[in-house]
């Protein structure tokens, strides 16, 4: 599988870490035990396309959220973590 990275161009996987589902946002600082232990490790597995949190740590270290469908490794979009625009990917 290969990544294009918005900074750096197409890269192989190798450089690349996956650090899963995108979808998972922090519970506030006075939420309950319950709500932490449901974010810590609690994930759907997803079968089809999801957006995934990757770290382009043998480049450029930058965070990226990927589109990729989990059964095939296709890729339709790549864009940086903070959310400044998106790298369409072709089929």
């Amino acid at each position: 599988m290969r990544i294009v990275c918005p900074f750096c161009g197409e890269r192989e996987l190798g450089e690349f870490t996956y650090l899963g589902d995108a979808k998972p946002v922090r519970p506030a600082a006075d939420a309950g035990e319950e709500a932490v232990h449901d974010y810590v490790y609690l994930r759907d597995n997803v079968a089809g396309v999801m957006r995934e949190n990757w770290y382009h740590g043998g480049g450029c270290r930058a965070w990226l959220k990927v589109t990729r469908n989990t059964l095939t490794h296709q890729i339709s979009a790549i864009e940086p973590a903070a959310g400044a625009g998106a790298a369409k990917v072709g089929a």
